[in-house]
């Protein structure tokens, strides 16, 4: 018996379902692309694999995009096939031994508590840049006007 239209108790909507394993998938390249950026420093991997995990991890943690996010479909799937694609790519030419001491510190770092008040003072770092160059902004356009 459902209960208003939902699932029976005790199971899952198959939507739920889907939807964790796309956020599974989703941490699990997160993690890929940060032990793709700890491979390239490594003195193990040739240097043209070095520019391309470069290139992978700085297009995956950029928020500049090759297609623009606000473009109806093309802008999310250039994600979508792009990042993964550059992973892969960048995974299978890394050698193995390296890559697997990566992914075990970049798997590690992911379990580490994340610091509220370190969250705290970047954002308050923020907030007081933008004002001090809204301020020097202002005092430059009044003086001109």
């Amino acid at each position: 018996m459902t209960v208003a239209g939902g699932p029976a108790p005790g199971r899952s909507a198959p939507g739920r379902a889907m939807i964790h394993g796309i956020a599974r998938w989703a941490r699990a390249l997160k993690r890929d692309v940060h032990a793709i950026y700890l491979a390239a420093s490594s003195p193990l991997v040739p240097w043209y694999v070095k520019i391309l995990a470069a290139a992978v991890a700085g297009y995956a943690l950029s928020p500049i995009d090759l297609i623009p996010d606000f473009i109806p479909v093309l802008g999310f799937l250039d994600d979508l096939i792009i990042v993964p694609l550059g992973v892969w790519l960048v995974m299978s030419l890394m050698p193995k031994e390296v890559m697997a001491e990566c992914c075990a510190i970049a798997a590690d770092a992911a379990h580490r508590p994340r610091s509220l008040r370190a969250a705290i003072i970047i954002v308050a770092i923020w907030i007081v840049a933008a004002a001090m160059l809204g301020w020097a902004g202002m005092a430059r356009w009044s003086r001109l006007g």
